[in-house]
């Protein structure tokens, strides 16, 4: 099992940016895939940007371009960086990892983008 521990979320307005950070309590090296799901609320919880083990790299189309996923194995760190943000953005923000077929997620943390 893996602890998954988020932050940098917070309030910001549309156009600005944040940079979530998920710091894993095990080597993110060897996990099949990391990444990051997003859940608004009274909707499902749907992947925003996923990295896999070799190194391939999904978005969300409503992301792309706007959104960087990146992973720092030596610190078991894995980044989202969020530009131009948009209200629609809105949601718990959660880390993700799977290893050899096993979901973990981390807590969560919330994204308010105001208009």
């Amino acid at each position: 099992q893996v602890q998954l521990v988020e932050s940098g979320g917070g309030l910001v307005q549309a156009g600005g940016s944040l940079r979530l950070s998920c710091s894993a309590s095990r080597s993110i090296y060897s996990a099949d895939t990391v990444g990051w799901y997003r859940q608004a609320p009274g909707k499902q919880r749907d992947p925003v940007a996923l990295i896999t083990r070799t190194g391939n790299i999904n978005y969300a189309d409503s992301v792309k371009g706007r959104f960087t996923i990146s992973r720092d194995n030596a610190k078991n760190t894995v980044y989202l960086q969020m530009n131009s943000l948009k209200p629609e953005d809105t949601a718990v923000y959660f880390c993700y990892t799977n290893y050899y077929g096993l979901n973990s997620w981390g807590q969560g943390t919330q994204v308010t983008v105001s208009s």
